[in-house]
């Protein structure tokens, strides 16, 4: 079985007698994502193959090394050797599957981000004052006309943003904002009791 990029799709040949059959992986017992990921990897093949002029440059050592490894997982999906055809260059090579007591080669993560501290805490600290402010003002207002008002005030405001601030809780960057609107509601209800006695 090789695998090989044939137009924008990854395909398997094997020979049937003298016959080249292609199957298309998605056809097979694989897994969805290496499937997905095979497909990917032919589309961009084809289009470095289509742009490129003369050598295909970085893109195209960035092609080969992907190719090579979907190859080594498609070998280890399969439990057998599988022939690699670079599509740029056309040479072939055999990728065997890890032995039976070989673990599996760790992927690497990527590497942390850091986190902003000073520009994260400087945003929740304003997002606190702005959302504070605002909530404070509602429930005193109102809590002049009716006591009970400030309270369903209260109740609407923390039933309007508590869900959108729940959903970007951990986003990168509107978690800071999150932390802030969360501490400013919290702080509205500890601010309720003062307003209304």
């Amino acid at each position: 079985m090789q695998l090989r990029a044939v137009g924008e799709r990854a395909v398997l040949v094997g020979r049937d007698g003298e016959a080249e059959l292609e199957v298309d992986p998605f056809s097979l017992a694989l897994d969805g994502d290496l499937s997905e990921a095979l497909h990917e990897w032919a589309r961009v093949a084809s289009a470095v193959r289509r742009s490129a002029t003369s050598e295909p440059g970085p893109a195209g050592a960035v092609i080969s090394r992907r190719g090579r490894q979907l190859a080594e997982r498609l070998a280890a999906s399969m439990g057998a050797p599988v022939g690699y055809e670079d599509p740029l260059t056309g040479e072939v090579s055999v990728v065997d599957p890890p032995e039976a007591g070989e673990p599996a080669a760790p992927r690497e993560a990527p590497p942390a981000e850091p986190v902003p501290w000073l520009t994260g805490l400087t945003v929740s600290a304003f997002i606190f004052v702005l959302v504070v402010f605002a909530v404070i003002t509602l429930a005193n207002t109102l809590a002049a006309t009716n006591p009970l008002l400030a309270i369903v005030s209260n109740i609407v405001v923390t039933a309007g943003m508590l869900p959108s601030v729940w959903l970007v809780r951990r986003t990168p960057i509107w978690r800071w904002v999150a932390y802030g609107v969360g501490a400013a509601i919290a702080a509205g209800w500890l601010a309720v009791p003062f307003i209304l006695f």
